[in-house]
């Protein structure tokens, strides 16, 4: 059994072993969402346990197995509806219950706490922007007696208020349920102050609950002029470097001989076609929430065309699961047309297809290794195996969706951690895809540049959103489970041994 293949599939059951055990705490509801992550993870477990231990499946098979994934998924949605809206009645009279009870829990803090809010607490009220404004104006006492009056014993009881900046943090304890109480809380501080401020409801650096409350003149600002003209330059240098990118394809340098441009310009459209897909993701669920984004900032290069976009959220996020659906999105729709394109080339493809490729170019990647040895089976045993443009361009889009996957900072997969795991997590895994950049860019240069690209543009977390205690479901913290192992199965290689065995490069 090939120890790396065998290695993501340990990993993955880990991951699933540690969600039934965050699921059992509740009950029925847990245990069904658990089982969606279970049916949505199985066909690749399946698929990849079974290549590892040599057998391997055809390409029916494999689309047997997705259709009774998504089957399963489907009905064990409807059970998890079902049982949570009884669930939900439930917490609701509890909450209810609770909310008559007179309980002052004391908060206590030390002098730090109490003048220097937590990293997260900073993040959110901050964002960059305080060397823009050095002079901060404290919130007006009569303002701060009007917000005071918003909390009550049934939504947030406040103990402790301590002023920030031009705003307030609200120190207490939580009495209802998170999404009810913010509703309340935010309609109320509306009717009492219009839209002169923001409530943040967020996790203390001590793990509790706390309200923040600055003046919507902190709120994030539209990107200027400048940003946008230099968006549209890089759109542009990436087109040029799309065009270069399909020449160097072909086998020549396209900036010599642009009379060749019909030949480049497919494969240049192929490209763009990818990253604008992934954009066009991002765009529909942002619009669907409310958020605004930036224009894209394409990243170009001549070996891809571009390794992906950096987009900034110019708005404030409503809750963990807008920000997760944004960023999902983009890889979902660019990442799911990039692998129709690969599946699609490899099933066209034949002798005399317009490229050959080495063999050997096939074990850099293990899921498309898999994915080839399944449908080209005994092509793969010689030296070239002529393969079809959408292979290529299929694999191009898989490497820069994957790129953008990766669990730091700002990029998609960083934004996705935050949203399902919270802060904390999302800063470690971002520390964490550091050092492993760092380790593999002894070997690969591209892991070197990337590990720039996050280390000076994208480490910072994105800022917590209004809403960033009600945490996304169940279903969704499976998404970004199985995004992040097709990030791993698509960047990291197939060993020279198993690729031996499987007549790969031989």
């Amino acid at each position: 059994m090939n120890s790396i293949t065998a290695l993501i599939v340990v990993t993955a059951l880990a991951f699933l072993g540690w969600g039934y055990y965050r699921a059992r705490p509740f009950g029925g509801v847990g245990v069904l969402a658990w089982l969606q992550s279970v049916v949505l993870m199985a066909p690749w477990l399946i698929f990849f346990g079974l290549f590892a231990a040599g057998i391997y499946l055809n390409l029916v098979g494999i689309l047997i197995l997705f259709v009774i994934s998504t089957g399963g998924y489907i009905y064990l949605g409807n059970r998890l509806r079902q049982l949570g809206k009884a669930t939900l009645s439930q917490r609701a009279a509890a909450f209810r219950s609770s909310a008559t009870e007179t309980s002052t829990d004391s908060v206590t803090s030390d002098t730090a706490d109490a003048t220097t809010p937590s990293s997260d607490t900073r993040s959110t009220v901050s964002s960059g922007e305080d060397a823009a404004n050095p002079e901060v104006v404290p919130i007006p006492m009569d303002d701060l007696k009007e917000i005071q009056t918003i909390f009550g014993v049934d939504t947030f009881f406040a103990t402790e208020t301590i002023p920030y900046q031009e705003g307030a943090v609200f120190k207490g304890n939580l009495r209802g349920e998170i999404e009810s109480t913010y509703q309340a809380l935010s309609e109320g501080l509306k009717q009492k102050m219009g839209d002169r401020y923001r409530l943040f409801l967020v996790e203390n650096q001590d793990g509790k609950p706390v309200v923040i409350v600055l003046p919507s003149s902190r709120d994030p600002q539209p990107s200027t002029t400048f940003q946008k003209v230099f968006s549209v330059i890089l759109f542009l240098v990436t087109a040029a470097a799309c065009l270069e990118s399909g020449g160097m394809m072909l086998g020549f340098d396209f900036f010599t001989t642009p009379s060749r441009y019909l030949e480049v310009l497919p494969l240049a459209a192929g490209i763009l076609t990818i990253l604008a897909v992934h954009e066009v993701g991002h765009w529909v669920q942002a619009k669907r929430y409310g958020i605004r984004l930036s224009f894209p900032f394409f990243i170009p290069t001549w070996q891809l065309g571009s390794y992906g976009s950096l987009t900034r959220i110019e708005s404030l996020i409503p809750n963990r699961t807008a920000l997760f659906d944004v960023a999902f999105a983009g890889p979902a729709l660019g990442g799911g047309l990039s692998l129709l394109m690969l599946l699609l080339g490899l099933v066209i493809s034949h002798k005399g297809s317009l490229f050959q490729i080495p063999t050997e170019f096939f074990q850099g990647s293990i899921l498309v290794g898999t994915l080839a040895r399944v449908v080209l089976r005994e092509s793969l045993q010689t030296p070239l195996v002529d393969v079809s443009p959408l292979v290529v361009l299929g694999w191009l889009g898989l490497v820069i969706n994957a790129l953008n996957l990766l669990p730091a900072g700002q990029l998609d997969g960083g934004r996705m951690v935050q949203a399902i795991y919270g802060r904390k997590t999302a800063g470690r895994t971002t520390l964490g895809t550091l050092i492993f950049l760092g380790i593999a860019s002894l070997v690969n240069p591209l892991a070197l540049y990337w590990a720039v690209v996050v280390l000076f543009l994208q480490r910072e977390l994105e800022r917590p959103a209004l809403n960033d205690l009600s945490e996304p479901d169940d279903a969704r913290a499976a998404l970004c489970l199985l995004a992040l192992f097709l990030t791993i199965v698509t960047l990291l290689p197939l060993t020279p041994s198993l690729a031996g065995r499987l007549g790969i490069g031989g």
